[in-house]
């Protein structure tokens, strides 16, 4: 069980004060947030002008490493980033500092391709399952045990909703008897509530300003570290009374 730090994703400037969207922004709340208790970190690279950027994992990574040592690193192959199926492959292809892992969205059509291409260059998957269907799609694919990590991603706000979509998901999961690692998270209203979950299941989790920005007492966070704290206290408190603020 861990948290994973998800600095940033595809929140715009403006989203809060410390999102980190320069390397060195990034690279400084990466240090702040593996102090803070994250044990891995998963980040959206950016270009200079601070747009979501493939090409710029290589320009991230070897700073990153530096200031990173020993820590797991993955990034984002969404299909938003590039905009084009054969753009994102090519871009991927062109890497030539890899990162540890990379979440592949199973909802999107180019999704096998983009994991096969990450296999061929041995970088490891976290398949991203935001729905049933996601996991069955998942589990239909050719040797799906090899991939790094399961990413159970719910969207949905509603918490009672979100957790029959993610109750959905794992019965899938453990009907093909496909027992990799998994990490729970939820999205905005359900950041909290999946982290929780995660605690009592004893899955992974993640938190960070990807998700969403608010504090569990419902304040906004001073930044990515503090969430991370929170994340930590949360799963290591198996009363389930921590809090921050």
């Amino acid at each position: 069980m861990i948290v994973q730090a998800c600095i940033n994703g595809a929140r715009p400037e403006g989203y809060h004060p410390q999102l980190p969207l320069s390397i060195e922004a990034m690279i400084r709340d990466s240090r702040a947030c593996i102090a803070a208790g994250a044990a891995e970190l998963h980040i959206h690279p950016r270009d200079a002008g601070g747009r979501e950027s493939l090409a710029a994992v290589d320009a991230l990574m070897p700073p990153l490493r530096r200031a990173c040592r020993g820590t797991l690193i993955g990034v984002s192959t969404g299909a938003w980033i590039e905009g084009d199926a054969d753009a994102t492959r090519a871009r991927i292809a062109a890497w030539g500092v890899l990162p540890d892992y990379a979440s592949v969205n199973l909802a999107e059509a180019d999704a096998p391709a983009v994991m096969a291409l990450l296999t061929e260059k041995g970088v490891g998957i976290e398949a991203g399952l935001a729905t049933v269907a996601d996991a069955k799609r998942l589990v239909s694919l050719p040797a799906p045990e090899r991939v790094f990590r399961v990413l159970i991603e719910i969207e949905e706000q509603d918490p009672t909703a979100a957790d029959r979509i993610a109750d959905g998901i794992l019965a899938v999961l453990d009907g093909a008897g496909l027992h990799c690692p998994r990490l729970l998270h939820g999205f905005d209203a359900t950041v909290w509530h999946f982290i929780r979950r995660a605690r009592d299941g004893a899955f992974s989790t993640r938190v960070g300003l990807e998700d969403g920005c608010l504090r569990p007492d419902g304040q906004v966070t001073a930044g990515n570290a503090e969430l991370v704290a929170a994340a930590v206290a949360i799963m290591r408190d198996p009363a389930g009374s921590a809090q921050i603020g």
